[in-house]
């Protein structure tokens, strides 16, 4: 049996529901690193059928490394201004921009496929998935240009 505690900190590390955490710990028998595979499939699954969804809304992130010397501008949608203007959005566009700042992404394709900079174990396409998941829209990388001196 799972204790409310073992989910309690599950959910800590995951931001997935106290629900979902509870289920995917019971499917796993507590053992927390195939839970977190669990939450992963599901969450793959639950961002393939919020991907056919439009996403019109977002924000433009911007990236000005400190030297002045390299910047990134990034379009990040939504479906809706409700999310694009949450701090978890913001957040995730910020990191994303960070992102393609280091790693000098050329475009969308090869930038999803990439180890996420802050997490090597996870993509960008995972991250992303981990976002529509956690905030329940479609989210897409619009456009985004990398200029360098």
């Amino acid at each position: 049996m799972i204790k409310a505690e073992q989910v309690k900190k599950f959910r800590a590390k995951t931001s997935a529901s106290m629900m979902e955490c509870k289920k995917a710990l019971e499917e796993s028998k507590g053992d927390e690193a195939r839970a977190l595979d669990i939450l992963r499939e599901k969450g793959k699954d639950i961002a393939l059928k919020k991907s056919k969804r439009e996403a019109k809304q977002g924000i433009i992130e911007s990236y000005i490394h400190s030297n002045n010397q390299m910047g990134v501008l990034l379009e990040l949608n939504c479906e809706t201004d409700f999310v694009a203007r949450s701090e978890e959005f913001k957040k995730l566009a910020h990191d994303l921009t960070l992102h393609i700042a280091g790693m000098d992404s050329k475009d969308k394709k090869s930038l999803l496929k990439e180890p996420f900079v802050k997490d090597l174990d996870i993509t960008v396409a995972d991250l992303i998935e981990e976002k529509i998941v956690k905030l329940g829209e479609n989210i897409k990388i619009g456009r985004f240009t990398r200029y360098e001196l």
